[in-house]
This record gives structure tokens, sequence and C-alpha cells, in this order.
């Protein structure tokens, strides 16, 4: 989608997975752990793959997995035609909406998809689902030192989601590269924040663990390399979905 803090936006689109490849990475999980809960987030945007999204949730939820769609969470930059139809091709899911910014000016700096998705039609859309579906919206906000992370945009964040239901994750930004324009805000500025929407919007809000960042696996630094030779070789060992017993 283009987010300027997100080192996947600068791969460019390649190919969108079929609803098999997205159960396969299932499969293979639950060989080695009890998997009771899946997300649908890190590289991409799932509702601009609906069909293959619906689909996939669809095995999920059957036999053999099972999968209570609660324990489901779809991830979206806030793709406002397909959260209008998310509720009834699949109630119960839980909704993460990639919001970032309490305002449209700065919501399209950062996040150039946010043109054609205005932040009121957007409001409007979580309303209903959340009207419909009856439960909270997970809310992710990256923190970006003097973008979005000032006291201002605090009570902005608030105000807009003080009729809402959700839970705000603040992110503290993960560096992407030299290339990069950003900086991440100070803890004391996340703190700050996080307590701004608590105290004066009671709003829960949480604060997201750094983890990966040393191997350039954290939130926002997920981009494909080339593979060695070694790699390739090590992915030809793996066993596909057709020979699995499930």
């Amino acid at each position: 989608m283009g987010c300027k803090f997100c080192a996947t936006g600068t791969m460019g689109f390649k190919n969108n997975l079929t609803s098999g490849e997205i159960v396969e990475q299932l499969v293979h999980a639950s060989r080695l752990s009890n998997i009771r809960n899946v997300v649908f987030m890190g590289m991409g945007e799932p509702l601009n793959n609906y069909t293959a999204l619906v689909e996939a949730i669809r095995v999920m939820t059957g036999s053999p997995f099972q999968l209570s769609p609660k324990r489901i969470t779809v991830s979206t930059v806030g793709i406002i035609h397909a959260i209008n139809k998310l509720h009834s091709d699949l109630p119960g899911l839980n909704l993460a909406v990639s919001l970032h910014a309490p305002v449209q000016d700065i919501r399209c700096q950062i996040m150039p998809s946010a043109r054609a998705f205005p932040l009121e039609k957007l409001m409007t859309a979580l309303q209903a689902y959340q009207k419909n579906s009856h439960q909270k919206i997970f809310i992710e906000y990256i923190m970006l030192d003097g973008v979005n992370d000032e006291e201002q945009h605090a009570h902005q964040l608030g105000k807009l989601l003080e009729s809402f239901q959700v839970v705000v994750n603040l992110i503290p930004f993960n560096p992407i590269g030299s290339f990069s324009q950003f900086r991440t805000s100070s803890e004391q500025r996340v703190s700050e924040f996080q307590k701004i929407l608590r105290g004066s919007y009671n709003i829960r809000t949480t604060v997201r663990k750094q983890m990966g960042q040393d191997i350039s696996g954290a939130c926002g630094q997920l981009v494909v390399n080339l593979p060695d030779k070694r790699s390739r070789e090590n992915t030809a060992l793996l066993t596909d979905i057709e020979d699995l017993r499930i």
C-alpha cells in the first residue's frame, strides 16, 4: 500500500496469495504447535485479496481446523468497500485498522493509499461495522517523532475514537534503513500519548513490545531479499500441502 514508514511498501506489488497458499501456512504451523489464533497482518493488504481471504477463513473455521472466528483478526489500512462487506461475509471476526494518524492530511502524507479512503468515510464504515458486529475494533497507530506523536495528536485521536469501543495499539517505529525520513518517538512521548488516551478519553491503550528489530524482522521491517543458493536448496525440501495429512 506504499506506507512510507514500512519497508514492505518499497517492494511494490508482486502477486496475491491464493486461498490454498494462505491455508498452507496454517497447515505447516499446526505441525509445530497447537494454533488457536490467526492474524492476517504483516506484508500486504488482506482486503485487497478479498475473495481468497474469505475462502481461506471459511476453511480455517471449518473442519479440520475449527478455529473460532473470534480468534481470527484481519488487519486493513481501511479499504472501505471491503469493510462494508466483511461482517456479512465473515461474521464474528476481529478487525484491526492501521489508522496511524488522527487527521486526513497527516494520514495522506505517511499513507498514500489514504487518499482513496478519506478518514471521515472510513470512520463511518467502522461505525457501521461495530454496530453490526458488537465487537471492539483494534486501532494500530505507529509513533513517529514530530509527525503524529504530539499532545495535540493524542487529543485529536481521542476525540475521533471516543464514541467507539476500541483498543489502541501504539507501535514504536522500527528503523528501515538510511532512506527513512522518520525517527522513533521517545519512550516518554509514547507514555504521555498513552496517558492522554487513557486518562482523558478512557480508551484502552497498549504499547507494542518491540521484537525482531535486531534481525530486521520487526513491524515495518519486513521486506524480501533474494535468497542465496543454500536458502533455495532448503526451501526445496519443504513439504507441499498436497503431501500432508491434516
